[in-house]
């Protein structure tokens, strides 16, 4: 009985001496973790401001855009340009858009579809290809192809505008479809983003468990190096799709045939009627065109933007 009482009484004790010896720290956690909850962030006024400047400026056009596509051609002149007009003519003019000139603007819009989709398509395509291959294989000059790239991404489009137009003037190519398709297809930065997405993206031991499996190369890239890639490539099209689409100045000097025009250079030629001799200014058509034309970017954006954001972020951090 008096070893039992020992033994109970020094297990009481040691209970009682743990919890003595975990109270305190229990006690420095909570305070520790009051004193973190109660912690304010830092709030910077000046970058607050910036903010706040930054918004304005983003959405102030997009709202300009919207209330004046609303106005009538005279309440475009005798109206404040952030508020509406006397009438509201929005439906209207959508309808005088879509039918004047025999409904000029749905063939550009057709065109503008087509040079997307093939052009922008065809990038995404190649920059996807060549993108896996030069982070996946090794072969002789690779280093070479790697500075041409980069060489390619630092020289700006415009500057290559001329050559083109001359180079394709010879050919016999100017004032066709394939004067945009073709130029379009050719985006280094697209390789480039693919090129070190798949460098972290796909892991080189699962390529190689595929082929011990006995699966080729083509099988290995459709059944599992494309589902890794998808985020890159949604990135990559998104970026082409937006270059394509807000294209102006190769279409410009590349076509003379007001039916092969993009919305860009159409809408721009709409614009130039307001001055000259004979002047029709129909700007009123000409915003709510331009309104038009942002709708399938702006819903482009919307749809693929989580793609997007983890396309950006997943190739540059490693596993």
């Amino acid at each position: 009985m008096a070893s039992l009482t020992e033994t109970g009484t020094g297990a009481g004790t040691g209970t009682r001496n743990a919890r003595s010896r975990t109270a305190p720290s229990r006690a420095a956690a909570r305070s520790n973790a009051g004193a973190s909850s109660g912690r304010r962030i830092r709030k910077s006024p000046v970058l607050t401001v910036l903010m706040v400047l930054f918004v304005i400026y983003s959405f102030v056009p997009l709202v300009w855009l919207i209330v004046n596509a609303t106005k009538s051609q005279p309440d475009l002149y005798s109206t404040f340009g952030l508020w509406f007009g006397k009438d509201f003519n929005l439906f209207q003019n959508i309808a005088d858009t879509f039918t004047y000139r025999d409904g000029i603007f749905v063939q550009w819009l057709g065109n503008t579809l087509l040079y997307v989709v093939v052009g922008a398509g065809g990038a995404t395509l190649l920059a996807t290809v060549a993108g896996y291959g030069l982070a996946k294989y090794d072969f002789p000059g690779k280093r070479a192809v790697f500075a041409v790239v980069l060489g390619a991404i630092a020289v700006p489009g415009t500057a290559l505008a001329v050559p083109t137009f001359l180079m394709f003037s010879q050919a016999g190519l100017t004032n066709t479809p394939w004067a945009i398709i073709l130029p379009s297809l050719i985006s280094p930065f697209g390789l480039y983003l693919v090129w070190t997405y798949a460098t972290e993206a796909v892991p080189t031991e699962l390529l190689e468990a595929a082929r011990m499996d006995g699966a080729g190369e083509f099988r290995t890239f459709f059944t599992i190096s494309l589902r890794l890639l998808a985020p890159g490539i949604v990135t990559v099209a998104l970026f082409a799709i937006v270059a394509t689409w807000n294209n102006y100045f190769l279409p410009l000097i590349m076509l003379s045939d007001p039916t092969w025009y993009p919305l860009t250079v159409g809408l721009s030629q709409w614009s130039a009627q307001a001055t000259g001799v004979g002047a029709q200014p129909i700007f009123n058509l000409v915003i709510t065109g331009s309104l038009i034309t942002i709708v399938p970017i702006v819903a482009a954006f919307l749809v693929l933007q989580r793609y997007w954001q983890s396309g950006l972020a997943a190739g540059s951090v490693k596993q």
